[in-house]
């Protein structure tokens, strides 16, 4: 019954994305990215380095190495995070991490190094993280945020396997 719930919530979610994107000529959709003006190499310095009123969930794992030697030790994971409001989810990085996020409910302020403003991200949104970037988000709203993400942990990774 859980796991009905939770893939009807996530294909709501995901519905919900798909239809709320800006879709730029090119075929390309965005949502809540930084301002073409603001892109930096140096955008945002690190930030909060502890999470706060934050939970974090991993709700499916998938172990990727029966896909061959690039994969072992790789894992594919979908997460549900839930920020309080004022709550953080502190600075990390996504060189070897790449990851989708999907804001489901509320709204959530992004500060990434590579854009000089912080990026605010509201239901619906899609995010996606990878290469030269390193970022943390807190919940300046007053209401929940809900976020699911999925990324693809490494050996190193599954150490902690959450924040």
């Amino acid at each position: 019954m859980k796991f009905e719930l939770n893939a009807k919530r996530v294909t709501l979610a995901t519905v919900l994305a798909l239809t709320s994107f800006t879709i730029i000529p090119g075929g390309h959709a965005y949502a809540g990215e930084c301002p073409a003006d603001q892109v930096a190499t140096e955008g945002m310095q690190p930030g909060e380095m502890m999470p706060k009123d934050v939970t974090d969930e991993v709700i499916s794992s998938i172990d990727l190495a029966s896909k061959g030697d690039a994969w072992k030790n790789s894992a594919l994971r979908m997460r549900k995070l839930i920020v309080q409001p004022g709550g953080v989810v502190p600075w990390h990085s996504h060189e070897t991490r790449p990851a989708n996020i999907v804001i489901v409910s509320g709204s959530i302020t992004e500060y990434r190094s590579t854009c000089k403003v912080p990026v605010e991200h509201k239901a619906g949104d899609v995010t996606a993280e990878f290469g030269a970037l390193s970022h943390w988000w807190k919940n300046n709203g007053s209401e929940p945020a809900v976020l699911y993400s999925a990324d693809i942990l490494t050996s190193e990774e599954h150490k902690n396997e959450s924040m």
